[in-house]
């Protein structure tokens, strides 16, 4: 019998047991430790999920040399030190994104898992949905042309009103940047990956509609309810200093052009990912809530919508879908998905110097900081500021 990948998860959030949930479909791998601040807390986290070990320091985690892969599910003002001291311990390590809270950290943390070989992995599932490997197959076939323009939106509404809060809104523990960096990363990362371009330049313009927000003295996780939840709460005010909403006009490394807009206070939006593809022959509208589907526009014809369906899926994108058609593989499958990939590419014994990935990496997430000190430096300074890598 194959000996299962031991694994464990450190920060038990959101996140945290979304990761669990993913990785319990694989078959050849167990989780089998979760570590929070606090022995206590721990132990009832672990109890609760269902996982025999728990630890209240997660330097004990990587301590356990049973353990071969640990996931990094924290707060974002925890990842580089937490990855670094995973990649120091000798193992393979999947981050939450962003990366680090800076290019230099990102970069450092590259070079570093190159240099002790381990497999890094950062969790950009969107790219994951089987239609996105279709419509990177039709771009790669020239099926659109040549692409001209990509433009879209990720919107949500979670921090609508100014008593919604969470730790993503103080820039000590999320970032200087927060719409850009938790949700812009998605798309343009989701984006870079269907046409193979790279966004080389941006033009950007932020916003923080809610400067001061009222923080519930009760804590509050992240999309745990609505305003009337703390309605008959106690509440400090707060400055905030991340942006609610941001609009970049991009420029791509082979000429071509496009824009996206990110907000988290637009009502009724829970998970807007979408984007259009305007190619010289077609082109291609996809958007996060209804995965299953594709619009194909033309001009000359009737347009049409592709439905996820193996039976309609060009040859190499055909792995991607594990599902008849009609049986829509949503965002826990995404993530499944992206655990799969990485997975397998250790169960496979792959060298992460020698062998291409499947999946978003550390230079992935690299890539995605230093976007978003570009997109800061942009609105700043109001003028298109290069990428810098």
């Amino acid at each position: 019998m194959e000996t299962k990948i031991k694994a464990g998860i450190i920060g038990t959030g959101f996140i945290g047991p979304a990761h669990l949930e993913a990785v319990r479909r694989l078959e050849f791998v167990e989780v089998i430790a979760v570590a929070r601040r606090g022995q206590e807390r721990a132990d009832k986290k672990a109890e609760e999920l269902g996982v025999p070990l728990a630890y209240g320091d997660y330097r004990e985690m990587l301590r356990n040399p049973d353990i071969d892969v640990i996931h990094n599910c924290t707060p974002n003002h925890l990842h580089v030190q937490i990855n670094r001291e995973i990649i120091e311990a000798g193992k393979h390590v999947l981050s939450e994104k962003p990366l680090a809270m800076s290019s230099d950290e990102s970069r450092e943390l590259l070079a570093l898992a190159r240099k002790h070989g381990i497999v890094h992995g950062v969790n950009f599932n969107y790219r994951q949905f089987p239609m996105m490997k279709q419509l990177s197959e039709m771009v790669k076939q020239n099926e659109l042309g040549r692409i001209n323009m990509v433009h879209g939106s990720y919107l949500q509404d979670w921090l609508l009103y100014e008593t919604d809060y969470n730790w993503r809104l103080e820039d000590k523990t999320g970032g200087r940047s927060r719409a850009v960096a938790d949700i812009g990363s998605h798309w343009c990362d989701t984006v870079q990956y269907v046409t193979g371009k790279k966004i080389s330049q941006v033009f950007a313009d932020l916003w923080t509609v809610h400067p001061n927000r009222k923080k519930p003295v009760s804590h509050s996780d992240t999309f745990s309810g609505s305003d009337e939840d703390q309605a008959d709460g106690e509440y400090e005010d707060i400055p905030i200093h991340t942006e609610d909403y941001a609009s970049v006009l991009i420029r791509f490394d082979d000429g071509s052009k496009g824009a996206f807009t990110v907000s988290q206070v637009s009502a009724g939006r829970k998970n807007a990912l979408s984007f259009e593809l305007n190619g010289t022959c077609k082109s291609a509208y996809w958007k996060q809530e209804e995965p299953a589907k594709l619009w194909i526009g033309h001009r000359d014809r009737s347009n049409e919508v592709l439905m996820a369906d193996p039976a309609l899926f060009l040859k190499k994108a055909r792995p991607s879908i594990h599902h008849p058609g009609g049986h829509t593989e949503g965002w826990p499958d995404s993530v499944k998905n992206m655990m799969l990939k990485y997975y397998t590419f250790i169960r496979e014994g792959k060298d992460p110097l020698k062998d291409k990935a499947n999946f978003a990496t550390f230079e992935d997430g690299h890539v995605s900081m230093c976007i978003m000190e570009a997109i800061l430096k942009s609105h700043k300074e109001e003028r298109w500021i290069q990428v810098q890598q």
